[in-house]
């Protein structure tokens, strides 16, 4: 073969993403290029230079020999640098303006949707109830977002165009146009004393697993006219420790919640989550992506790489994202 072959390992798929789809997108992108999706018993091994991953087994990017860059299909790459026989080569994550823009679609609904007391207005509905509450403007209402990176910084800047008083919290300085920034531990309680909707976008490292915990929940905001604190994870489920969820949803502690990722996927049947009063649940869709832009973005990096060696949006293995 005059090329590289570009590998794909793709597991746990539905209809739209399934292996089979994402090989003539892939295809199609990628020109004259072979394209071979794995297992593949006739393929030899050091002739994949590339590989386009969701969700592999543990060690099975361990057997090519001659690759050269891995890139993630999704944003989200604990699961990759949880596997100890991860060749030592460039990672890269997925960033496209389809990705971002979908993100930001769904954490400006579910702040809206808490915002505008969709919950109580739904239910009033279901008991044919007209009894509508007052209505706070968007700037009486302090939104928090934990992560400022492509994802949490646009949203925020949404937001902020929608009146809202956006602040964000990240674990290194960031400086964003009208929106009031927090980093470190240092200052971790004090963007969560001034936050009554608390937006999760964060990585999921060793310092971040299960960050969203009743330690947490206790410090937000408990004077705004939400009543009590609202929290929407659209990040990764490692971040959140569920059993405190439920419990503060309980108390009060929190007034809802927005989820779209879990611990284990697909959410069991037997989960609280599913019939809680508060919790709006969503089946890991926050940020579902056209396949067809993750495709050309793969293929114009690999162009780019074999021309200059200039690879975008790579994976810091020292810090996990």
């Amino acid at each position: 073969m005059n090329k590289g072959v570009l590998a794909l390992l793709i597991h746990g798929g539905t209809d739209n993403w399934s292996p089979q789809r994402w090989q003539a997108r892939f295809t199609e992108a990628c020109g004259d290029r072979p394209v071979v999706l794995l297992p593949d018993a006739a393929l030899d091994p050091a002739e994949v230079h590339y590989a386009a991953v969701w969700k592999p087994v543990p060690g099975e990017l361990a057997g090519f020999p001659n690759l050269r860059v891995i890139f993630n299909l999704g944003a989200g790459v604990d699961a990759l640098m949880a596997d100890k026989t991860l060749p030592d080569v460039p990672l890269v994550r997925v960033a496209v303006d389809d990705l971002t823009a979908r993100m930001t679609e769904y954490v400006v609904l579910h702040v809206l949707m808490h915002h505008r007391q969709e919950l109580y207005l739904r239910q009033s509905q279901r008991d044919k109830r007209w009894a509508p509450k007052y209505q706070w403007p968007a700037a009486a209402i302090g939104v928090g977002i934990m992560g400022l990176g492509t994802l949490g910084t646009d949203a925020a800047d949404v937001l902020k165009r929608l009146g809202f008083r956006v602040a964000g919290w990240s674990r290194s300085a960031k400086q964003i146009d009208g929106v009031e920034c927090f980093h470190g531990a240092a200052q971790l309680d004090a963007f969560l004393q001034r936050t009554d909707i608390l937006v999760s976008l964060l990585p999921l490292t060793a310092d971040t697993r299960q960050i969203l915990n009743r330690n947490v929940f206790t410090k937000l905001n408990r004077t705004s006219p939400l009543g009590a604190p609202v929290m929407i994870n659209a990040g990764r489920g490692g971040l959140q420790n569920e059993a405190d969820i439920l419990a503060c949803l309980d108390d009060g502690t929190l007034g809802a919640v927005s989820l779209d990722v879990f611990g284990h996927e697909p959410l069991p049947a037997d989960s609280r989550f599913w019939t809680h009063p508060k919790v709006v649940l969503t089946p890991h869709n926050a940020a579902d992506t056209d396949a067809d832009a993750i495709s050309r973005y793969v293929g114009a990096q690999i162009a780019r790489f074999e021309q200059d060696g200039a690879l975008e949006n790579m994976v810091d293995r020292k810090k996990g994202y």
